[in-house]
């Protein structure tokens, strides 16, 4: 009989759990002002904890992260970046010779 009891938990656990996810994975409707509202919120805190966690196993990607956040809050730009090369043409490039001495 014992048997039949322990049985029955585990079927109607099984059956608490299909329903659970059944009832999780339905579509909702959501509302043009509530979509907007959620974009304009930015990313949630699982988002954030998951940028934190990159950070601290890839420190190499920090820099990248960085200047993604300042995309995002329009912060960036070009000029102020000491890592970019001169754009062609510019002028700023009256050191380099490419190794020619100059005729």
């Amino acid at each position: 009989m014992s048997d039949w009891i322990g049985l029955g938990i585990i079927v109607f656990l099984v059956l608490c759990g299909l329903f659970g996810l059944s009832q999780l994975s339905k579509p909702y409707e959501v509302t043009t002002e509530e979509f907007e509202r959620r974009a304009q919120e930015g990313p949630g805190l699982l988002n954030a904890s998951l940028v934190g966690l990159q950070k601290a196993l890839d420190p190499s990607k920090e820099k990248a992260v960085e200047v993604l956040e300042d995309l995002k809050q329009g912060r960036y730009n070009k000029k102020e970046e000491s890592g970019d090369p001169p754009e062609a043409g510019d002028g700023s490039d009256d050191k380099v010779n490419n190794g020619e001495p100059d005729a």
